[in-house]
Parts: structure tokens; sequence; C-alpha cells
């Protein structure tokens, strides 16, 4: 009989299952893509493509077979994880891959289909620490004040990198669904994909300079030129800019011999870090940003006014 190779070829498990009655939900495979499913129907399309993913990696290591819950053991996660080292896969990645398996573990204790025997009790699942990713206000004037009129592919990459900073560090795929209606009497409002938290931003020059660069085409509902067409696998055209620009913005780095790699994230990161700096309030940073109580390193506010975040984020724009 050939191995089993395919990542989703499982012809002896599915005859073992015939075989002894197992259910589908007693092994890791069928009950995680059941899990995945239902992540895509609620919309946390992000969350079940990471969920994927992890599954990808962990039938990799088990070179296409399943697993039972009964042998999801101690012993069976410490060799994933050394499958893991020995691929070159970085120790924040394993433990990436490992929080997720143990949620879904969690989730299938649970349900009663295996007990808690703790198998994540041997492997690592803590967040080490990582390089600063922010700039310093320096940096950001001179990637502003750069001259890519030459160049529009770099010249859209770093305004849109800009745009991201200057409206407190919105997340990309917000901006690539930002609509024409959610600018209304100088505000920009919208709720965040990741938390649905609603937001206001005070729409500002620097936003509106950027805005003029780049006219939409009026038959479509978008504000920024990420997502062209309405409804032609809009998901795709948005992950397809975020890729251009990020490759672009590595180019802008080079050019502009910035301290540390560039990449959309990194406008995020550089507004909450000059927002520090500036000894404006953790619970402003917080609540401009748009985080949610996930977020457990920073002191929320149950609500905060506006203006204070606006004059912040004006105080940030004033300082380039």
């Amino acid at each position: 009989m050939s191995s089993i190779k395919n990542k989703f070829s499982l012809p002896a498990t599915r005859d073992k299952r015939v075989r002894t009655g197992i259910s589908s939900n007693d092994f890791l495979q069928p009950f995680m893509q059941e899990v995945i499913r239902r992540m895509y129907e609620l919309g946390k399309v992000r969350t079940g493509e990471t969920y994927t993913s992890t599954l990808n990696s962990f039938m990799r290591f088990r070179q296409g077979k399943d697993v039972l819950w009964k042998e999801f053991d101690a012993d069976l996660l410490v060799s994933y994880e050394a499958y893991l080292k020995e691929t070159g896969v970085s120790m924040n990645t394993i433990s990436f891959y490992n929080r997720i398996l143990r949620a879904v573990y969690n989730r299938a204790v649970e349900k009663g289909l295996t007990a808690q025997n703790h198998p994540f009790k041997s492997v690592y699942t803590g967040i080490g620490k990582t390089a600063r990713r922010g700039l310093s206000l320096k940096e950001i004037r001179s990637i502003r004040q750069m001259d890519l009129s030459s160049a529009p592919l770099l010249d859209y990459a770093r305004d849109m990198f800009l745009f991201s900073f200057y409206t407190r560090g919105m997340s990309f795929i917000d901006m690539a669904y930002l609509k024409k209606d959610n600018l209304k009497n100088g505000m920009i409002t919208y709720r965040r994909k990741k938390t649905g938290q609603l937001l206001w931003v005070k729409w500002e020059k620097y936003m509106q300079d950027i805005l003029d660069k780049y006219p939409v085409m009026p038959c479509s509902p978008y504000l920024l030129p990420i997502i062209r067409e309405k409804g032609a696998k809009e998901r795709k055209q948005y992950i397809n800019a975020l890729h251009l620009i990020n490759r672009k913005l590595k180019f802008i780095r080079e050019m502009s011999r910035t301290s540390i790699p560039l990449s959309m994230y990194v406008a995020r990161h550089s507004w909450a870090s000059i927002a520090k700096s500036k000894n404006i309030p953790l619970s402003v940073i917080s609540e401009g940003m748009g985080h949610d109580s996930e977020n457990t390193t920073l002191i929320y506010l149950t609500s905060l006014d506006t203006s204070i975040i606006d004059e912040a984020n004006r105080l940030i724009l004033n300082s380039i």
C-alpha cells in the first residue's frame, strides 16, 4: 500500500473509522476543519486562515495521518515542536501554532470528546520579546519628505503607509474596506474588522492630501484605491494590495535607511510608540487604536471623549 502523503487524503484513517465505528469528531482533523468552517460562517476570515495554516502545518508533520484525541498527548506535541525547530520555524511561530492547537483541544475537552490531560505542558506557548517595530518621528518625517514622483508604485506604498499612521495606526484591512460614506462631516466613522469596535477619527489635511492624489472611480463605494472592483474577489484584492505594498516598503526602507524593516503593521506600531513618547496616557492610546480587552497590557477606559484622542493625533501630526 502506498504511503499517505497528501494533506487531506486519509483513506486509511477513514477505513479505521468504518471498522471501529469511531466518530469523525474523535479525530483532530475533521473536528478542526469544522471549527474553521464555523469561523468562516461567522465572518472571522483571518482567524479561519490562521487556523487553517496551523492545521496544514500539523498534518505535514503527521505526513497526512490523522490522530485520535485519545492519542493527542504531551509526547506527540513535543515531537511536533522538535519537527518545527528542525524545519527552521521561529519560536514565536511555534508558540502561535501550539496556542491554536491548544484552543482547539480545549474545545474538544469541553464537548466531552477527550479528558483534559494537559498535553501542552512541555511545549512553548509563550510570547517572546520582539525587536522594536515602531519608527521615530524623524524617520516618519524622512519617509514623508521623499520624492517618489518618478516611481508611482513606491509612492502609492508610501502613501498607504502614511495614511495608516495619520489615522492612528488604522489596520490595513480597515483601510481597504473604508467606504466613501464612512467619511462625513470631517470625521471617519468605521468598525474595526478584528474587534467590531466603533471608532471615530477626525479628518485632517494630511489625510485629504493623500485622498486627492488617488481619485477613486465614481462607481466604487470605497474611499481608497485598494479594492478597485466591488464584488470581484474583494478579499483577494485586499491581500494582493497588502503584499504589493509590503514589497515596495522594503525598497523604501533601503532608500530611507530606517532603523527597522518596513511593513504596514509598522505604521500602527509607530503611532503607538510615538504617542507614548509624547506622554499620551496609555488609556488614550488604547482607545485611539481601537484595542480590545484582549490586550491586557494596556489600561482601558470604558468611555473617552473622542476630542482628547483627536488632540493626541493632531499633536503627533504637527510634530512631523
